[in-house]
């Protein structure tokens, strides 16, 4: 394991340890939908607010998509037309751009979690449980953690392989940029009574640990594929 690869993981445990902990023993993520509910009309004033409903959770997402879908593209064309150069890249970005939203998407199926605006305290009938609580008996599932709407953004962290690690300041940035953003995604998600912050944290997290594994297996390759001498690559064909 190289240092950056141990720093990395190490990062990770880290922040999964300060989200957990956010969740299990703070009550952030209730007072920060108390903030956004407005309980003299029962409900979050923001839940149908155009930018947050039509622009953001649809609109935006849209166009997300289709960045997502022109990064598998560009990655399938390096194959036809090579661009060494930013090949790595590409790849990193492709293969998040799918894997991010797949894995959200059955984590969330697979959670108990309700989303805010399905809970008793804000005029749901939904009780409130933190990640490692047992619903209730014959509650059904929320199925409402990881944010899924983050998602949508987040893969963009992964557009950092670029510049890893040749440029590792610039990396850094853009990379740090990009979880800016996708959190500022999840964060209207929260306006609108759709998740919790730690909800949008964990999508986060769950975002940079793919983005790094796809770039330790895109570079595992690339250097497998490299180090097999010519001839001998010849010869296989």
């Amino acid at each position: 394991m190289t240092r950056n690869t141990f720093r990395g993981v190490l990062a990770l445990a880290a922040s999964a340890a300060l989200i957990l902990w956010l969740g299990q023993s703070t009550d952030v993520d209730l007072r920060l939908a108390d903030m956004l509910f407005d309980r003299s009309r029962g409900v979050f004033p923001l839940q149908h607010a155009w930018f947050a409903e039509q622009f953001n959770h649809v609109i935006l997402k849209a166009v997300l998509i289709c960045l997502a879908s022109g990064a598998v593209v560009l990655a399938l064309w390096d194959v036809w037309r090579p661009m060494p150069e930013r090949r790595l890249g590409l790849r990193v970005l492709a293969m998040t751009a799918v894997s991010e939203p797949v894995v959200i998407s059955l984590l969330k199926r697979a959670s108990s979690s309700h989303c805010p605006w399905e809970l008793e305290r804000y005029g749901g009938s939904a009780p409130y449980i933190r990640l490692l609580e047992w619903m209730p008996y014959g509650i059904e599932p929320g199925h409402c953690l990881p944010g899924g709407h983050a998602s949508s953004a987040l893969w963009l962290v992964a557009l950092a392989a670029f510049w890893w690690p040749h440029q590792p300041r610039k990396a850094l940035v853009i990379g740090a940029s990009m979880l800016l953003f996708g959190l500022g995604v999840g964060w209207v998600q929260q306006m609108r009574g759709a998740h919790f912050l730690t909800h949008t944290l964990w999508s986060a997290w769950i975002a940079c640990a793919i983005a790094m594994l796809n770039y330790l297996l895109a570079k595992r390759h690339a250097n497998g594929y490299s180090s097999v001498p010519r001839n001998a690559a010849h010869a296989a064909e």
